[in-house]
């Protein structure tokens, strides 16, 4: 079970954390993956983790203003997001692939989050 917290509104230019925690039955065979939807929009992936190593693998759009990170002591990941846009605002979910598959894709991971809207104001 994944359990996605953090969104709220913020200003152009802002920073928000989103963070994920991964309770119940987990692995350490997941890519934790943070994914967005705005309205109107297909859900794209944002960033994503490999729980075990730590590589991380970002969206060109977010490169450079977004991390990602992980803590196994906790089963948390967290995205902390910079430099906010208003293209950014959207319901972002946290999600874990299990199986294989490109990371880009969602249909590719097996659990969920329920959402947590980010809004940046211009």
């Amino acid at each position: 079970q994944l359990q996605a917290s953090g969104g709220g509104l913020v200003e152009a230019g802002g920073s928000l954390r989103l963070s994920c925690v991964a309770s119940g039955r987990t692995s350490s065979n997941y890519y934790m993956g943070w994914f967005r939807q705005a309205p109107g929009k297909e859900r794209e992936y944002v960033a994503g983790i490999n729980w075990r190593s730590g590589n991380t693998f970002y969206a060109d759009s977010v490169e450079g203003r977004f991390t990602i990170s992980r803590d196994n002591s906790k089963n948390t990941v967290d995205l902390q997001m910079n430099s906010l846009k208003p293209e950014d605002t959207a319901v972002y979910y946290c999600a874990a692939r299990e199986f294989g598959g490109s990371v880009l894709a969602r249909g590719n991971y097996d659990y969920w989050g329920q959402g947590t809207l980010v809004t940046v104001s211009s």
